[in-house]
């Protein structure tokens, strides 16, 4: 089998790794296959979406990532895959690649995402950005993505729009800066991508029932598997569920002469309005909440139907995280504040005296 991570010629379509847990493919896997749908679109040439899926029992699931856009799902069954390993993961992923050689390769940034990633990138001899929020290839839409989210002067230099190179983007320096990285000499070019920042397609039933399923014959060399899952045993630990959830409320440094009473009483407003508490970095970093409440390009990234923004002045790195949401409620002191440009409503004014106004109407309506 002939493979050169040199040779960029050789490799075409975007293979995305979908997670499974337990028998179940993740939220981020139907992300993921819907954005390599659209790089595939832009790539033209009759791109192919390749969804690839390990485990011991993948029934059911391509016909799942295919209805989100995959032309072809790549199916590795093996007892050993059950349950995710570092070792057999990286095995089998890059004996796919070896033979398959695809142009892009996407990874969720989830946690076995961030392990798996780097392993596979390093045994194939390529680069990795990690942590994206933006992927483009056509070169029209990227001078687009940067009119709306930099400052750069774009009538400067020189800009091949000829380019199909994957231009991978991702906060660098704490959130203070968006960089994009290029790999214009070696394939795949891989890039992992934060949950909750690319848009989930409609299912297409159509699309579903025309998938072409491979199952690839799993080779796995024992002497290389340095561990084994012996028992899953899952937290009792609630977490905060931001990406999914359809109203967040959201605290920002307007809080500060009072942390305590602020988060309270925006927790109260999310409870009674069926949403959740979500946060600015600054209040996080504050210790006012906890890590997991956190939106940004350094947290997370949400698309809710309601977004309240209380005391968030809206800097880019928040914005960033939040403003596809469907309608935004901003409060803020400041009439100039940047929040007040992506809002659907805003109302200038102290949220320590608005705020109990809106609980006592939210649970009037409930009434």
């Amino acid at each position: 089998m002939s493979y050169d991570f040199r040779d960029t010629a050789a490799f075409h379509g975007v293979m995305v790794f979908c997670e499974q847990r337990q028998g179940k493919l993740m939220p981020t896997d139907f992300e993921l296959v819907s954005e390599a749908r659209k790089l595939a679109n832009d790539l033209g040439n009759n791109t192919e979406v390749i969804a690839l899926v390990l485990g011991d029992d993948c029934t059911g699931m391509p016909h799942e990532l295919a209805g989100y856009g995959a032309d072809k799902v790549i199916v590795c069954e093996d007892a050993r895959l059950k349950d995710y390993t570092t070792d057999a993961y990286t095995q089998v992923i890059c004996n796919v690649v070896y033979e398959y050689k695809p142009e892009i390769i996407l990874i969720g940034a989830t946690n076995i995402g961030r392990d798996l990633a780097p392993r596979c990138a390093a045994r194939l001899h390529t680069g990795l950005t990690a942590d994206c929020t933006s992927l483009n290839v056509d070169m029209g839409k990227y001078m687009d993505f940067l009119r709306e989210n930099s400052t750069m002067d774009l009538t400067k230099g020189k800009w091949d729009f000829e380019d199909k190179g994957l231009k991978m983007t991702r906060p660098a320096f704490g959130g203070h800066l968006m960089a994009t990285i290029i790999c214009p000499r070696f394939r795949p070019q891989m890039s992992t991508v934060r949950p909750g920042v690319m848009k989930k397609a409609e299912f297409d039933e159509a699309k579903a029932a025309a998938v072409k399923v491979e199952k690839f014959n799993v080779v796995l060399d024992d002497a290389e598997l340095k561990t084994k899952v012996l028992e899953v045993v899952k937290e009792a630990k609630k977490m905060v569920d931001l990406i999914g959830a359809d109203v967040i409320v959201a605290v920002g440094q307007g809080i500060s002469s009072n942390p305590e009473e602020g988060v309270r009483l925006a927790q109260e407003l999310a409870d009674t309005l069926g949403g959740v508490l979500g946060a600015s970095r600054a209040v996080v970093d504050s210790g006012w909440v906890t890590a997991d409440h956190q939106v940004g390009q350094t947290g997370k990234t949400v698309h809710p139907k309601l977004y309240i923004a209380l005391g968030i002045s809206g800097a880019i790195q928040h914005k960033a995280g939040m403003q596809d949401s469907e309608n935004i409620i901003a409060i803020n002191k400041n009439a100039e504040a940047p929040i007040f440009e992506v809002a659907t409503y805003g109302i200038v004014g102290d949220l320590f005296t608005l705020l109990p106004m809106m609980i006592d109407a939210a649970k009037e309506a409930k009434k």
